[in-house]
């Protein structure tokens, strides 16, 4: 079996769908994922929404947003499903684990410039505690920061 990834899978179903329908749908998937020994990390219902252009004859959507842990094989079983599901009208499915990697990496990166200016400055290289936690925006923090 191939290594753990994380992915996001985001489908468009009706607006007139009803929530049983839509919880139907979500067991399959979760079906889907628990058959491969993947996992569902989160969930977020969007709401309608209007779409970007006619789809179906369909101009508002539902939107629902799923993240997961899995294998290429559970994602391409969930693609194949999906494909074929009537009541969906679009789904899209992203890798999104290379992307938090590199994020995660650019944040250390920036973390650690700025305990060296801290040092270069004469103070301690610990950095204050995450942004927005004293209630200032990121811009505000930048220039307590600099001063």
């Amino acid at each position: 079996m191939s290594q753990p990834r994380q992915y996001e899978l985001v489908y468009i179903v009706p607006p007139e769908t009803t929530e049983e329908a839509l919880a139907d749908l979500h067991a399959q998937i979760a079906a889907i994922v628990a058959r491969f020994e993947g996992t569902i990390d989160a969930t977020e219902n969007w709401g309608r929404r209007r779409l970007a252009y006619e789809i179906a004859r369909q101009k508002e959507g539902i939107y629902v947003l799923e993240l997961m842990t899995g294998s290429g094989e559970m994602v391409k079983e969930i693609d194949r499903r999906l494909k074929v599901i009537d009541l969906v009208i679009r789904h899209l499915v992203v890798r999104v684990d290379e992307e938090m990697r590199v994020a995660n990496r650019r944040k250390a990166e920036r973390d650690e410039a700025v305990a060296k200016r801290r040092v270069a400055r004469g103070l301690p290289p610990e950095v204050a505690a995450e942004p927005g936690a004293s209630g200032r925006s990121e811009m505000e923090e930048a220039e307590v920061n600099h001063e």
